[in-house]
């Protein structure tokens, strides 16, 4: 039997962000913000909630119909922005959540991190018969990094916070993990970036005074005649990719679950693979989550009963690095 998801969960943090609330800090009109950035509100995680916690948080739900015990791995995919530098969160949210037969590590790869965390839990189940149950859990409390008043990091301004865990297992009747399928272009490795704080340019007064202790696009302007060529064609050919892989056509896609994007961008992606508004889940009351947006596009599917026995989903993710990844899975419950 093939690797699946058992379950997903997500947390949500209590407090909203409205459009009209951004365009007050960001001096970006509230419809521009609704229509063109595709947010309507997002989430806010309060002062003593960091990635840990959020990740716990919807951890707890997912073991609540299976025995922590007999988790075998823990795997952090949320955002590197944590509670600490320097730390694992992993190693806190195996402890919180009581695995304690279980080994924890971390992945790394920013936004586009959880179509290949679903890659590297099912090989792993597939390559170890001692593996039958991993946790992937992740947080995200990204609006904390965002200077509202930087134009050049106009494009971040739709980061929010939340919380996502899927259950990865040998046995998963509900589902099953296919063929995966990454691009990464290193040339755009230094395009995106927190340029504070790390040992370029460490913790000093004169980091705080710059602010460059929050994410920035040094070169904005050289970033989007680079990317926006190759962007939506790399979209695709993972997607395509990954599809091949596992053995089905892009017209056996039923739902897509997407990182938040532009409105834009969303449309053109739906235009190309020949998908409806109402084949993928855009997360407009959400925000970007980091690597958590296709985890949760895949747990508001199930919630919305758009995923049926056999259907084909397609978790879809890019990061700034830049890497572009599409993890395949197959539907199998009623």
């Amino acid at each position: 039997m093939m690797a699946g998801i058992k379950a997903t969960s997500i947390f949500t943090p209590d407090i909203i962000e409205t459009a009209a609330e951004l365009a007050v800090k960001t001096e970006i009109p509230e419809n521009i913000i609704i229509e063109k950035f595709g947010l309507v509100e997002k989430r806010v995680a309060s002062s003593n909630m960091h990635a840990s916690d959020l990740a716990i948080a919807a951890g707890k739900k997912v073991l609540e119909d299976i025995k922590p015990e007999s988790i075998d791995v823990v795997i952090y995919f949320g955002s590197p922005f944590k509670d600490y530098q320097v730390w694992t969160a992993s190693s806190r949210i195996q402890y919180e959540l009581g695995a304690i037969n279980a080994y924890s590590f971390e992945m790394m790869n920013v936004s586009s991190c959880f179509p290949l965390a679903l890659k590297v839990a099912k090989d792993m189940i597939n390559s170890d018969p001692y593996i039958n149950n991993i946790l992937l859990a992740g947080g995200s409390k990204e609006s904390m990094i965002i200077n509202h008043d930087n134009p050049r990091s106009r494009f971040m301004f739709n980061f929010a916070d939340g919380g996502a865990a899927a259950l990865v297992s040998r046995d998963a009747a509900e589902s099953e993990i296919l063929g995966s399928s990454i691009i990464t272009d290193g040339s755009f490795s230094k395009d995106v970036l927190v340029p504070g704080s790390g040992s370029v340019h460490p913790v000093s007064q004169k980091v705080v005074d710059d602010k460059s202790h929050y994410i920035d696009v040094p070169d904005s302007l050289s970033m989007k005649q680079r990317l926006d060529p190759v962007s939506i064609p790399n979209f695709i050919k993972v997607i395509e990719t990954a599809l091949e892989r596992s053995g089905v056509k892009l017209e056996d896609l039923k739902v897509l679950l997407p990182l938040h994007t532009k409105k834009s961008m969303f449309h053109e992606l739906l235009n190309k693979l020949g998908l409806d508004e109402n084949q993928a889940v855009y997360l407009d009351h959400f925000g970007h989550m980091s690597a958590l947006d296709p985890c949760y596009g895949l747990h508001i599917a199930e919630g919305k009963g758009l995923l049926k026995k056999g259907d084909i989903a397609v978790a879809v993710s890019a990061g700034t690095g830049y890497t572009w990844a599409a993890t395949v899975i197959r539907w199998l419950e009623e």
